[in-house]
């Protein structure tokens, strides 16, 4: 059954995708913001579709931690699932995302709307410079800064393996850190089109302050995100009664 819904809800997630690329193209000539809601939107309604088709709810912790305004947010990465799912906490989200992605037909049109940050990961110091001056012109915009320190995504049990950028940005913006973990990789498995049923756990942890040296605030945050992360986990598979095979 849950290969059968799992399916069902691939099917519906990017039919409605489509939908919303396609009918959505009217926000190319609407404000930025307009534009933002409208991706809020499609992703309230993916999370319903996930929720109503595969039985897998979401459950958020930390609300309270999120700061008003500008904001450097750092999340553990082990799904797709995530790219999205956190867009609807967020006042004017802006994604730091693999340049590859611009490449797609409309998707990476709206990627250039909504002004996201893509990042050419081939490029080394070239790509992390650009990556400073996109943050530096979005921070003072007063977005949210989001990115993924580990650069793509890691199964729940995999080591982690923190990429320099997030410490890069942390120094270079000089704001506060809000740091995320989850268990998504339980429900929505990297590279596969399984959809477990259960609750995935997103929690916003306690925000680091600004001016701490780079070293300092890397240790830091890859502790407070793996610790919270090893602790979901182990919270996800007692829920779901067995330990998820995710490679």
């Amino acid at each position: 059954m849950t290969a059968f819904r799992s399916v069902i809800f691939n099917i519906v997630f990017y039919l409605n995708l489509a939908a919303f690329l396609l009918l959505g193209s009217v926000f190319f000539a609407a404000p930025r913001k307009w534009a933002i809601r409208a991706l809020q939107a499609w992703a309230r309604t993916s999370l319903w579709w996930l929720r109503v088709i595969c039985g897998t709810r979401i459950e958020v912790r930390g609300l309270r931690n999120i700061p008003a305004g500008a904001i450097l947010v750092a999340g553990k990465h082990q799904s797709f699932w995530e790219t999205f799912a956190i867009l609807p906490y967020l006042d004017d989200p802006c994604m730091v995302l693999k340049k590859e992605l611009t490449w797609i037909p409309f998707f990476g049109w709206f990627i250039f709307k909504f002004r996201m940050i893509a990042v050419e990961r081939s490029a080394g110091s070239a790509a992390l410079r650009k990556l400073m001056a996109r943050g530096v012109a979005e921070l003072a915009s007063g977005r949210q800064i989001v990115i993924m320190p580990e650069g793509t995504r890691r199964a729940p049990d995999a080591p982690p393996d923190y990429k320099p950028g997030a410490a890069a940005l942390y120094a270079t913006l000089g704001c506060p850190c809000l740091p995320l973990a989850l268990n998504s990789g339980l429900y929505w498995p990297r590279r596969k089109f399984q959809r477990n049923p259960g609750t995935i756990i997103l929690e916003f942890l306690p925000v680091i302050p600004e001016g701490l040296p780079r070293k300092a605030f890397q240790e830091r945050l890859e502790e407070a995100i793996e610790t919270a992360t090893t602790r979901l986990v182990a919270e996800g598979r007692l829920q779901l009664g067995a330990t998820v095979g995710v490679k």
